[in-house]
């Protein structure tokens, strides 16, 4: 592990997060993934860094090999993602100095880290939001598995990423973080009524009804925008490449047309075009839970909002720094336009207990890129605007 203070890169935790005994279900907490790194439940072939353990999760890092495949695959319940290599592989491609990743094209890169998990251990994955914000597919796979994002209870093995960019071509290097794992220890329940006296007695949703439902509490589309009339943004085509890793660099107007909002009427969705837009409430993860938006229901629309992921402890809190954060959407239409308007409901959070109050938790301190955050576009950007 890296050595370094965590007072000057995390915020402490506050009286809002109420004393009590380590539980023995749930999302494990940072301090509870550096006792995971220190067991070797979560290996690496080089050293894990203190910037990747994040308060409710771990950025997982790109090794040095890319395989450009002929498809996406899952390996199933009898093969390897090695073995599935040998017959889908075209051909290698060296990330030890960088390389850019195609729009169409499909890569599994070779994680450095890897797992050991225990009993009543699982974990899931997901993208980190400056990857989904630029329309990259990237989802984990282990050996035999048979679900996407998904590490199986007690598995140990390796982990690979499946690397598909959507819109844009995308500069990536070894060490480059595209995805996040969060460990679960136990199948931990939240009823509805323990959600909804959750968004009562501590305001889930900061502006907007907070309704509890289906296991999440929904949430909704703002198309009508603040004074300037921006709503969103489109992704332009045949754009330049993207340095995943940069932090500032780019010009959105290279990348993005804004999207103005048109007086009394929603926005219509062009089919296979690619949408930042911005929930209409603002979210907020008390310290001792963590959030996860889940795919939509596909009876809302001919539309998805997705790659969006986790939510950290302490996101849009408070006390970390948040004063409620709205959701940024990364959204597609597909086969048809479609119109959305106003206030419909597009998505929901599902909120999960930690397995123990957190030591650390989201917030400005630690260079987090979207505390506090309204309509914005991944940390690769200059702000619009500027």
């Amino acid at each position: 592990m890296a050595s370094g203070t965590s007072e000057s890169l995390f915020p402490r935790t506050d009286a809002d997060v109420a004393p009590e005994a380590d539980r023995t279900t749930g999302i494990l907490p940072y301090q509870a993934i550096k006792e995971a790194i220190a067991n070797r439940e979560i290996q690496a072939r080089e050293e894990i860094g203190e910037a990747q353990i994040q308060p409710a999760s771990l950025d997982l890092r790109l090794g040095e090999i890319a395989y450009r495949v002929q498809a996406s695959f899952l390996p199933g319940p009898n093969a390897t993602v090695r073995e599935r290599l040998r017959d889908l592989s075209l051909y290698e491609i060296d990330l030890r100095d960088g390389a850019v990743l195609e729009v169409g094209a499909v890569y599994i890169v070779p994680l450095i880290e890897s797992v050991s998990l225990k009993w009543r251990t699982s974990a899931v994955g997901n993208p980190k939001s400056s990857t989904g914000r630029l329309d990259v597919f990237a989802r984990l796979i282990t050996d035999r598995s048979v679900r996407f994002d998904q590490i199986a209870e007690q598995y140990k093995g390796p982990l690979y990423v499946e690397i598909a960019p959507s819109t844009f071509n995308v500069r990536v290097r070894k060490g480059s973080r595209l995805v996040q794992m969060r460990v679960r220890r136990g199948n931990p329940p939240m009823t509805q009524r323990a959600l909804q006296d959750l968004q009562e007695e501590r305001g889930l949703i900061v502006d907007g009804p907070g309704l509890a439902r289906d296991g999440g509490v929904l949430f909704t589309m703002d198309v009508r925008g603040k004074e300037n009339g921006l709503i969103g943004f489109k992704a332009r085509n045949h754009a330049p490449v993207i340095d995943i890793d940069a932090v500032g660099l780019h010009e959105p107007r290279e990348f993005w047309d804004p999207v103005i909002v048109q007086p009394g009427r929603g926005i219509i969705l062009d089919p296979d075009d690619f949408y930042i837009l911005a929930s209409k409430e603002a979210v907020q993860v008390p310290p001792d839970y963590a959030a996860e938006m889940v795919p939509y229901d596909t009876l809302m629309g001919e539309f998805r909002v997705h790659y969006a992921g986790f939510f950290d402890p302490g996101f849009g809190w408070a006390g970390s720094g948040g004063t409620g954060s709205r959701a940024v959407l990364e959204v597609r239409s597909h086969e048809v336009p479609f119109l959305i308007e106003d206030g419909q409901i597009v998505g929901k959070l599902q909120y999960e207990r930690l397995a123990a109050a957190p030591d650390l938790v989201y917030g400005l301190n630690i260079g987090s890129s979207y505390q506090s955050q309204g309509l914005r576009l991944g940390k690769q950007f200059k702000p619009y605007g500027q």
